[in-house]
């Protein structure tokens, strides 16, 4: 299977460990990982503030690289947020065609043409459908059964465009991680919004709302996420959210390739876990 893969902003910087996890992972599935060349940043939640015509032709402008590379293959993307970006394109072109004449217009300074042929996937959807847990246990070579995980889907992987799953109680994730051998912690907070950038512009909501989730992870071994703004969350303010909710709340973060590459046997320097801000050091102990 062949994809144009697109890293996006986070995870060519501070999500770097999500990166290469994710090429080491998909490379032992078999999986062709093509980066799509020239990419740029696709918005994130911000251009919309400026131009919602913006908002669409950033990530267009990915997705019209993508449809030019040689050869046949989806669009793939890890950061939930970018994953979200690229879906909006051809949902709102659907609604209104009369966008697409105003995007290419806008492309056609780099004579890029966007068609909406390439489909846009996330990560978490292509290793569920595309591979499936079948495949995935068919390469593990270390049982996970130690570990008590708890999937974190966060909120814009279901929603509004969402994976072929339910958009309250998924569970595509779920599947996966007990491909692995891995318990699957009973996560009642696993599509409830971590804040994103509320951290930075009122921070007693997103600690809160952090604070719930790692509450809710009490009793699990580490929580998983598949998305880079959700990861920063709960990793770096573990110690901020356990002042502010007045208990440890200090737990082990992995994304979802890392504990896959675990289980895959696959060398440290392919998963990156010294970057990780929450140690992981309890998870490492229980799968010596």
């Amino acid at each position: 299977m062949r994809y144009f893969y697109y890293p996006g902003c986070s995870m060519s910087s501070s999500a770097l460990e999500y990166d290469v996890s994710t090429k080491a992972v998909l490379g032992e599935l078999g999986a062709e990982v093509v980066e799509v060349e020239d990419w740029t940043c696709c918005g994130a939640s911000t251009a919309e503030t400026v131009s919602f015509l913006l908002s669409l032709v950033l990530p267009a402008r990915n997705l019209a690289l993508a449809e030019r590379m040689d050869g046949d293959g989806d669009f793939l993307v890890g950061c939930s947020a970018c994953y979200t970006n690229h879906c909006k394109v051809g949902e709102h072109v659907k609604r209104d065609p009369r966008l697409l004449d105003k995007i290419n217009a806008a492309l056609s300074i780099e004579h890029l043409t966007y068609t909406g042929k390439v489909r846009v996937r996330h990560l978490l959807d292509v290793l569920a459908n595309d591979f499936g847990p079948e495949a995935i246990a068919a390469r593990v070579k270390r049982s996970l059964s130690a570990l008590s995980v708890a999937p974190y889907y966060g909120c814009q992987i279901v929603r509004p465009y969402g994976l072929c799953d339910d958009s309250e109680y998924p569970t595509t994730m779920d599947e996966v991680l007990a491909a692995t051998g891995a318990e699957v912690f009973p996560y009642a907070m696993k599509v409830k919004c971590c804040g994103g950038v509320l951290m930075t512009t009122k921070k007693d909501v997103a600690l809160r709302l952090v604070g719930g989730l790692l509450q809710a992870a009490k009793g699990a071994d580490c929580i998983v996420t598949v998305c880079p703004l959700c990861q920063m969350n709960l990793e770096a303010y573990q110690g901020d959210v356990s002042r502010y909710m007045g208990e440890d709340l200090h737990i082990p973060v992995l994304y979802l390739p890392q504990l896959l590459g675990l289980a895959f046997d696959l060398p440290r320097e392919k998963l990156k876990l010294e970057r990780n801000m929450a140690s992981p050091r309890p998870v490492l102990d229980k799968l010596a």
